[in-house]
């Protein structure tokens, strides 16, 4: 394995975690309790800024995982014009 299909294989599971992740908070209820593991080291927000702060990280992390979609779909279409290359050129060399 080539160190850009390991890349690719890497990025694809952090991905795959991030999207698993965000559809699992998603998916509770607002009145559920925060989840334990969530961030041990995170105080618990106390007042409006705290809120505030705390919902601008969370556009930002989603404006992070945005972009990191489409690096991988960059990545993954050059792969494929890689691939799509090496095997013109392989279909070439058998031609002649």
């Amino acid at each position: 394995m080539d160190a850009v299909t390991a890349a690719k294989a890497r990025i694809d599971r952090a991905l795959a975690d991030l999207e698993r992740k965000v559809l699992e908070l998603k998916a509770r209820p607002a009145s559920a309790p925060p989840i334990a593991d969530d961030d041990l080291f995170a105080p618990r927000p106390s007042n409006a800024a705290d809120l505030a702060r705390i919902a601008e990280l969370e556009e930002v992390g989603q404006e992070t995982a945005q972009a990191l979609a489409l690096a991988a779909d960059a990545v993954r279409e050059v792969l494929a014009q890689q691939q799509a290359a090496s095997q013109q050129a392989a279909g070439r060399e058998e031609t002649n």
